[in-house]
């Protein structure tokens, strides 16, 4: 007997009326304990009733509503508290029936790092520098725009750290005007300071404080009669308001975003239109997960609560769409960002004009979206005709194997399914124990670690192979290499797919369509020839769709094969020399490369300057430079020397 025929039917408005009136988290799950959603409410009582009251519902959630076994409450002391909770359970549980924000980049910031001599540079990831973050930011060209006004403002450094502690000439930043040279001392540290402190009221969107400032020390300095240093900050202050001047919307300098939703054929699209400083950033196009919402305010709800649960979010968020839970995601919205933030819908002016043009955008790049994915479509179709298959492939894997005369060998698997690349399923392999530049050794040693213990049944491949990452049982995404491809290709002749279809034979893998891709005889995109597992072999011609497919994945394959090669190549030159230096372990190493940016800033730096690294005297910082620069401590030539 099952559970759900044991257990009774689950009484909603029985279990709401025991519910406090506090702001929580709700989450819903079916008779299998699947999550089947996950909400936020400023009234736990108030917004679970809601689900068994209402008289009319869309299909959705009445659906949902009957699937509802048990459901459990997390209550929180503020809306902004429930808000952060209500993402970080929807990332991590993925619920069935909520809209999914599927982006996983992380966004661009601008940073002002805390150091002596801080610099200016764009940041993305992790923030493990020290000093002030800006943004974020809607694309990487808003950021480099950005930076190359600050530059032209304010001149303050973007170099790395290595570069700049090793300069002894000014570069050619300072030769063009955007950069005030401290690496060689060209500018007082007060007076940097001063244009670091002015850089972070411009990005804070403080301009007038700023102008006002910049104008009380022109008026000083004229006093002074330091003409030159007033001519610079009247020139400083009128290059500002010009800046300001093209950036106004109804005569503010605005913080806000605009946000469009459409939705069309089961595909919905956000659009970002981000000002900071009343200037105009530029567009960012969204792809939420629907999973079965149809409604554009659902969406808007949705992407607000997720993105800016992560983001700070500006002073006004201007919306296509009026939401229900305006009052509640402001609330906790302005708790997270601590000033008021404001989300409108009907707006006039200016706003009403950009309002328009994000709509307009978000319907052609929905447009888009859905041509590119009716053409990704038409051309797996396209490739189950050219190699005879029963249905369309559902997953496609390629394989590139990348080297440099045998060096630091390097293996790298895509993943593709009928929408395009699934690249957290990419995988690199590093090769070893194998004979210097052997490609066919390489190939079968990277198929066996991919395929080894993938015996798994016709049926339980059918069942997993057409899902996405975000879409699989936990089981199963974490035991990827249970997931066998519709299509396995290999780059490369007749040699390489011998080897694969050796592996997979002994491993007892079938039912995978196996195809050779061989470059041309000029190796020209177009003519590549595809060797089949009986030695037949196809010519389709640039003009292919399943040909494009196949050079897409060869190529997606190529260049994440041979990124991961130099990475590798890289790391080996940076540390070998190092490591076979006695009295040199990770931490010292690590030490040198840290403060001499590099293997070539230690090659060129003298015992004295070794010795002056925390953890090095002055024997060990002589054996590091002799080993370095092939001589032993007497002068005499080293063993290396000797053998080559």
């Amino acid at each position: 007997m099952t559970q759900s025929q044991t257990l009774p039917p689950f009484d909603g408005r029985a279990y709401a009326r025991r519910l406090t009136t506090a702001p929580g988290v709700y989450r819903m799950f079916d008779t299998d304990d699947a999550v089947l959603y996950v909400g936020k409410a400023a009234s736990l009582r108030h917004r679970v009733a809601s689900y068994f009251t209402r008289s009319v519902q869309s299909a959705r959630i009445a659906a949902m509503v009957a699937q509802i076994a048990r459901i459990e409450v997390i209550a929180t002391r503020t809306a902004s508290e429930a808000l952060v909770l209500e993402n970080q359970l929807i990332k991590s549980l993925k619920p069935r029936y909520n809209v999914l924000l599927r982006d996983d980049k992380s966004y661009p910031y601008i940073v002002l790092t805390q150091e002596t001599w801080p610099r200016i540079a764009f940041h993305r990831g992790p923030r493990r520098l020290t000093g002030r973050y800006f943004g974020p930011y809607p694309s990487v060209g808003a950021v480099r725009e950005t930076l190359n006004l600050m530059q032209k403002l304010f001149r303050l450094r973007t170099c790395e750290d290595s570069v700049f502690r090793n300069r002894s000439r000014p570069c050619l930043q300072h030769q063009i005007g955007r950069c005030s040279a401290p690496c060689v001392g060209f500018i007082e540290p007060r007076r940097y300071d001063d244009s670091v402190r002015q850089a972070g009221l411009f990005l804070e969107g403080r301009s007038d404080v700023l102008t006002k400032e910049l104008g009380g020390g022109m008026e000083q300095a004229s006093a002074a009669l330091a003409f030159e240093e007033a001519a610079r900050l009247r020139d400083l202050i009128a290059a500002i308001r010009n800046v300001q001047a093209r950036q106004y919307v109804d005569g503010e300098a605005v913080e806000m975003d605009v946000l469009a939703c459409g939705i069309s054929q089961g595909v919905a699209c956000v659009l970002l239109l981000a000002f900071r400083n009343g200037m105009n950033y530029g567009t960012r196009a969204f792809f939420p997960k629907l999973n079965g919402a149809t409604g554009e305010d659902e969406v808007l709800t949705a992407f607000v609560t997720q993105y800016y649960s992560e983001q700070s979010p500006p002073r006004e968020i201007v919306l296509s769409h009026a939401l229900d839970d305006r009052e509640l995601l402001e609330a906790a919205l302005s708790e997270q960002a601590g000033r008021k933030v404001e989300l409108k819908a009907n707006v006039r002016g200016d706003r009403a004009r950009y309002l328009d043009l994000a709509k307009r955008n978000a319907v052609l790049t929905l447009a888009q979206q859905i041509g590119s994915s009716a053409s990704q479509r038409a051309r797996v179709e396209s490739l189950q005709e050219l190699l005879g298959m029963n249905a369309p492939p559902k997953r496609m894997e390629c394989f590139d194997i990348s080297h440099t005369m045998g060096e630091a060998t390097v293996a790298s698997c895509v993943v593709f399914d009928a929408e395009g690349p699934v690249r957290g399923q990419y995988r690199r392999y590093n090769i070893s124990d194998i004979t210097p530049g052997d490609d066919y050794a390489a190939v079968r040693q990277a198929l066996e670690r991919r395929f080894r213990g993938a015996e798994v049944g016709e049926e339980a491949r059918l069942q997993t192979t057409g899902l996405r990452a975000d879409e699989r049982p936990s089981a199963v995404r974490e035991d990827r290499v249970a997931i066998l491809p519709d299509v396995l290709l290999i780059d490369g002749g007749q040699g390489q797919l011998a080897q694969a279809m050796d592996v997979l034979r002994e491993l007892g893998v079938h039912a995978v369509e196996l195809v050779g891709v061989a470059k041309g005889e000029q190796r020209r995109a177009g003519d590549e020839t595809l060797i089949r597992p009986d030695g037949s072999t196809l010519r389709p011609g640039a003009e292919s769709p399943a040909l494009q497919l196949i050079q897409q994945l060869r190529d997606e394959a190529h260049r994440f094969a041979i990124t991961g090669h130099r990475g590798r190549r890289q790391k080996a030159r940076d540390t070998s020399s190092l490591e076979d230096i006695p009295g040199i372990g990770p931490r010292r190493r690590a030490s040198l490369l840290r403060h001499f940016g590099g293997l070539i800033g230690v090659k060129n730096a003298g015992v004295e300057e070794i010795a002056r690294v925390g953890g090095i005297d002055a024997a060990l910082a002589a054996r590091i430079y002799a080993a370095l620069h092939g001589s032993s401590e007497s002068g005499r030539p080293s063993q290396q020397e000797h053998a080559r």
